[in-house]
């Protein structure tokens, strides 16, 4: 049994483009098969992959996520066609719904009906970039527009591969289920081995059958954060402010994926009292009150044996890809932890050839 590792760059600026840069190179040249890229209203991830791929040679470079309510469908499609066919067929693609404040805040499109809109999605997508002249009558989207002078127009651009990789960031039970069954592969954040049937893997396998496949083949690929030393507790206290925004200051009070997933994983009442303190300002508070465990089960912490240990429960759980999110404050530190995950994957068993 083997897994494969990757790297999140997560969001781009903030001072750190060139060491960003750097990352993505190291990655590349030890062996990571993927660098992912996200946005949410800073930079956005089309860019970001362009300079990365122009500047590497092996690694694919992957949206991690490309938002929905971000672009048409057809503009995501000639996008994807266009960097799989720059980076000489390195490209994949992973689409997400982002948030309500998100896609109703900065882009001025409703949050309503997310499973429907991400399916209908994926089919324009797919008729796009299979070059056949684009129609599609749906509850979200006709194409063309009835009653008027527009007509079915084909993709011009040819992507390098016949299939571009397509993944969907899911973490709710219905999303999972949907991402089985319409996508190659998953998105996950907060993925704990521990939980991982319970929270994430039955859905995912309902909605393969759905489709008549079976999870072989299919990519499930959480990011991880990671950080190498010895003491668990202060390694631990890296990742609480970011825990803590995530089940405590996503989305809103009543629409939080991440507190119902944590919820899910039986962290019910600390949950509860993280958005509470969270929403009400404290954010200090906030990260204080997640439990050590949450964070321990939920990133890679500690010595290299020990994140060796943590990489073969993952392995265990089903995952295929394991993309790391190294913590650092300077470029040593996270090409030092890039390299560790290599160290840790190869101690696991699982380097792949």
């Amino acid at each position: 049994m083997g897994m494969r590792l990757g790297i999140n760059l997560g969001y781009w600026g903030a001072g750190m483009d060139a060491d960003n840069l750097a990352v993505a190179q190291e990655a590349d040249r030890l062996g990571y098969d993927v660098c992912w890229a996200a946005e949410a209203y800073g930079s956005d991830a089309a860019t970001v992959l362009t300079w990365v791929a122009a500047h590497t040679e092996r690694i694919d470079v992957a949206s991690g996520i490309f938002q929905i309510p971000a672009r048409t469908p057809a503009m995501t499609a000639m996008t994807a066609a266009t960097l799989d066919s720059l980076s000489g067929g390195r490209f994949r693609l992973g689409l997400g719904v982002s948030g309500p404040q998100v896609s109703e805040g900065w882009y001025g499109v409703k949050f309503d009906k997310p499973l429907a809109r991400t399916r209908e999605y994926v089919e324009i997508i797919r008729k796009a970039m299979s070059r056949e002249r684009l129609t599609h009558e749906g509850q979200h989207w006709t194409l063309p527009l009835p009653g008027g002078p527009g007509k079915p127009i084909k993709l011009t651009v040819h992507p390098e591969r016949e299939e571009i990789p397509l993944y969907i960031a899911a973490i709710g039970p219905k999303n999972l289920e949907q991402t089985g069954e319409i996508a190659n592969g998953v998105l996950l954040v907060f993925f704990s081995p521990e939980h991982a049937e319970d929270t994430t893997l039955q859905y995912l396998r309902q909605g393969r059958a759905t489709a008549g496949r079976t999870l072989d083949g299919f990519d499930v690929c959480p990011t991880v954060p990671m950080a190498v030393g010895d003491d668990i507790e202060a390694l631990a206290d890296l990742f609480r402010p970011y825990t803590a925004l995530y089940v405590g200051g996503m989305g809103s009070r009543k629409q939080n994926f991440y507190n119902k997933l944590a919820q899910r994983m039986g962290y019910e009442k600390e949950a509860a009292e993280i958005q509470e303190k969270y929403l009400a300002g404290d954010k200090e508070g906030a990260a204080a009150a997640v439990p050590l465990e949450l964070i321990d089960s939920t990133t890679l912490i500690g010595p290299v044996d020990r994140i060796a240990d943590r990489m073969r429960a993952y392995a265990d759980a089903g995952v295929t890809t394991l993309s790391l999110a190294p913590a650092g404050f300077t470029r040593d530190e996270r090409l030092s932890s890039l390299r560790a995950g290599v160290e840790a994957l190869e101690r696991a068993g699982l380097a792949t050839a």
